[in-house]
């Protein structure tokens, strides 16, 4: 996994800030190959509740993970009851690593 403890911190703290600690975090992505260099990051969210307004919550928590991870761009997959599953919320749950 490319990516320093503090800055897996950082993302548990900030996802579990704006949705509640009972969110699934998870890595996935380009980001779990240890050869590989760059890239984004990519971060499953999944909570066991409704969202309202999944677009907003997405691109929110989207914002405030790149402000805290240097200006790096981040992709952001949101899982929740309401929500359509589509195949990149499987992937993300089969392949992500838990942080």
């Amino acid at each position: 996994m490319r990516l320093k403890p503090e800055q897996i911190e950082r993302i548990r703290d900030i996802v579990h800030e704006l949705v509640g600690y009972q969110a699934e975090v998870r890595l996935f992505g380009s980001r779990l190959d240890d050869t590989a260099r760059g890239g984004d990051i990519d971060v499953f969210v999944c909570v066991p509740y409704a969202v309202e307004e999944p677009a907003l919550l997405t691109a929110r928590i989207a914002g405030r993970l790149s402000r805290a991870l240097d200006g790096r761009k981040v992709d952001v997959v949101l899982a929740a009851p309401n929500l359509k599953v589509l195949p990149i919320h499987e992937a993300a749950r089969r392949e992500g690593v838990p942080l």
